[in-house]
């Protein structure tokens, strides 16, 4: 593929459509700049990441079923406000953690709207076996670096 084709590539909007219904869960994934270097996993960083990503879902920005940190990326399974675009959040919250951290962000985020349980369940579970899939831990629950809902709280690690 030429260069020129990859300067031109058309922008994603991430907009809710107006017939999807309040509290539809999202997968996301974002990806650092550079692949590869583990900057999300540091424990420095992590902690802070965790702490940005809770503090929106404590201030009503989105909601985390599951938050999980990969060395050079993460996904999570979100549901947002209509009161916010989706595009919008993502672009505060990576550039704040940007410039506290100094993480460089690839521009954009990936998002698919779960349409049912099967979904996400298989999202869920591709997740949170993400670390054991790259050999960086033996069992999901092993993982430090997530944040996930369960019995009303927002439980840090595995």
């Amino acid at each position: 593929m030429p260069d020129n084709e990859l300067t031109n590539r058309k922008h994603l909007h991430h907009d809710m459509p107006h017939w999807v219904e309040e509290g539809a869960l999202f997968f996301i994934t974002v990806n650092c700049a550079e692949r590869g270097p583990k900057q999300l996993t540091r424990k420095d960083n992590a902690s802070a990441l965790l702490d940005a990503a809770r503090f929106y879902h404590d201030q009503r920005k989105w909601h985390i079923t599951l938050w999980l940190l990969m060395p050079d990326h993460f996904h999570a399974i979100l549901s947002f406000s209509r009161e916010a675009a989706m595009e919008d959040l993502f672009k505060h919250w990576k550039r704040y953690t940007a410039r506290q951290l100094g993480i460089v962000w690839q521009d954009g985020f990936f998002d698919h709207r779960l349409r049912n349980t099967h979904e996400e369940n298989a999202k869920h579970h591709y997740i949170r076996h993400n670390p054991v899939r790259k050999e960086l831990c033996a069992s999901p629950d092993d993982w430090p670096h997530q944040l996930r809902w369960s019995n009303g709280d927002l439980l840090v690690g595995g």
